[in-house]
């Protein structure tokens, strides 16, 4: 069943080339929707990201990629002048999915490693948070979103927990849920609903930069009931069905998409 096939809807995807965006990229695909990915990729990473997007667009649906810093707002500007070339007077954004992965894993104490400073954490819960708002804002300003609106962030349980190294990705994540909240709270009454997915620990190239990722997924395969990772497509299964007609009345929540990790 293809329920978003022929709606002229779209899901923009911030950070969809790789891990839980770039499989919510292909499930939504999968169902019918448009899909616009922002990435920021090297050209060495291009014909993989490139042989990616060739299966999305596959799927006979609308499909625009940027390869472009989301951060700079002059570069938001310049791709929100585009969207609205593209889309035009009858497409529309259904879908926010915020799936960045850009900040600093460093520590607060350490002898032989830079330890973490204000930029540090700056720049990470500006990437990972607060551009949420950032996007938001922009593309109600520019009219881009549906009357039905679903956004839908990333957040982990470091947004309780305390990890080594993890202390500004931590509280860009807090950070992150905040914003959530008040978009829910305050873009209610144009129909927009925000929510924050807190997966699982998932085996993507994020994890994989924090030090000491192999004793978290060791942890998480011991105290998950379901003895097994997080798959990407579990989370990506979730935003699909945050976007469907029937979880309208969901939204201003953290909701776990974790096969029962977070209960021990």
């Amino acid at each position: 069943m293809k329920e978003f096939q022929d709606k002229n809807e779209w899901a923009l995807i911030l950070g969809g080339s790789s891990g839980l965006g770039l499989a919510t990229a292909k499930k939504l695909a999968n169902h019918g929707m448009n899909i616009c990915i922002i990435h920021r990729n090297s050209k060495m990473q291009e014909p993989d990201v490139n042989a990616e997007f060739e299966t999305i667009k596959n799927k006979n649906i609308q499909f625009k990629s940027f390869n472009s810093d989301a951060f700079k707002p002059e570069k938001r500007d310049t791709i929100i002048e585009d969207l609205k070339a593209i889309l035009g007077l009858n497409h529309k954004i259904k879908v926010l999915v915020h799936s960045v992965a850009k900040g600093n894993l460093k520590p607060m104490v350490s002898n032989e490693n830079p330890v973490l400073k204000n930029d540090d954490f700056a720049l990470t819960i500006n990437a990972m948070a607060i551009s949420l708002y950032d996007w938001s804002k922009a593309l109600f300003e520019a009219q881009l979103f549906a009357k039905d609106t679903r956004i839908v962030s990333f957040t982990s349980e470091g947004n309780t927990k305390a990890w080594q190294n993890y202390a500004a990705v931590s509280a860009a994540k807090v950070a992150l849920e905040a914003i959530t909240r008040n978009i829910a709270l305050e873009f209610a009454q144009f129909g927009i609903k925000a929510n924050c997915i807190q997966a699982g620990v998932t085996d993507t190239a994020s994890l994989r930069m924090i030090p000491g990722s192999h004793k978290i997924i060791e942890h998480s395969l011991k105290r998950n009931p379901n003895k097994r990772l997080t798959l990407p497509e579990d989370v990506a299964n979730a935003v699909y069905l945050l976007s469907r007609d029937e979880a309208s009345w969901i939204t201003g929540t953290v909701i776990p998409v974790d096969g029962g990790e977070h209960l021990s």
